[in-house]
């Protein structure tokens, strides 16, 4: 839940002005559609949609490429082929009616996982903000998995914790045309016997035996602190481990039994 409240307030301070910066830096693509309008000319105005040769159909000019160019510089060229015997100092606006041609994917423990389009530079925090926000049961890391140039394949595991709780805003990275991004599920333990409130509890790569029973509320008036049982799962079985240190790190399903004192 904490995760989820940070990663709000996180997405309310970047604020919802990304979309106009993203229309002036995006590259223009495949089945992107456009809005194109001149001042004081509205037999001009059309919307088109970007072919596969990166070209767009436009009235007076005919097919114009728009290959490799940002909005402004689309805008520019049409300003320039109209001022070529068309019009005096023509005035272009060009806006991105539909972003379709870069997508990502991202997959796992999100409100609603699926295939989302990039509009412009997105970075992780905007990638799961379109898809939701977190699951109840996220876990602390993200796998981003995408391609170089050359074709080579990349994969960097994100800690989502340190980016939300600890600003680490070198977590954050931009997400890229065709990137699968997962969110991990979030590890549980179960803490039973002589606490104050058993049940499954959420750990990360940080959470120990003692600090397991915190979360549970601590020991009863009948429990014993000599010695806690521990139970993991190895190779598919339940393993008992005997008495366990407290600073004993605690893994995914780890069952912590805290005994009554006989004393």
């Amino acid at each position: 839940m904490r995760l989820l409240r940070v990663l709000c307030c996180c997405l309310l301070a970047l604020g919802w002005g990304i979309r106009a910066w993203a229309d002036s830096n995006y590259l223009v693509g495949e089945g992107d559609v456009l809005r194109i309008s001149v001042y004081q000319n509205p037999d001009l105005e059309t919307t088109v949609r970007v072919s596969g040769d990166r070209s767009i159909l436009l009235p007076l000019l005919g097919n114009v490429s728009v290959k490799g160019l940002t909005i402004p510089q689309v805008s520019a060229k049409i300003a320039k082929l109209l001022s070529d015997g068309y019009i005096v100092n023509p005035q272009v606006n060009v806006f991105v009616a539909e972003f379709r041609s870069k997508k990502a994917v991202i997959l796992g423990h999100v409100k609603n996982p699926g295939v989302y389009e990039l509009a412009g530079p997105t970075t992780l925090l905007e990638l799961i903000s379109k898809a939701g926000g977190l699951a109840e049961n996220a876990g602390d890391s993200a796998l981003i998995k995408g391609k170089k140039e050359d074709g080579s394949e990349t994969s960097r595991t994100i800690d989502i914790k340190a980016l939300l709780e600890a600003g680490n805003l070198s977590e954050n990275l931009s997400i890229q045309d065709g990137d699968n991004v997962y969110i991990n599920k979030a590890g549980f333990c179960y803490v039973s016997g002589e606490v104050q409130r058993p049940g499954a509890y959420k750990i990360d790569n940080k959470t120990t035996v003692i600090k397991a029973i915190t979360l549970a509320g601590g020991y009863t008036g009948k429990a014993s602190r000599r010695s806690v049982n521990l139970v993991r799962i190895i190779n598919g079985e339940k393993k008992t481990l005997g008495s366990a240190s407290l600073d004993t790190p605690v893994e995914d399903e780890d069952i912590i039994v805290v005994p009554e004192s006989f004393f």
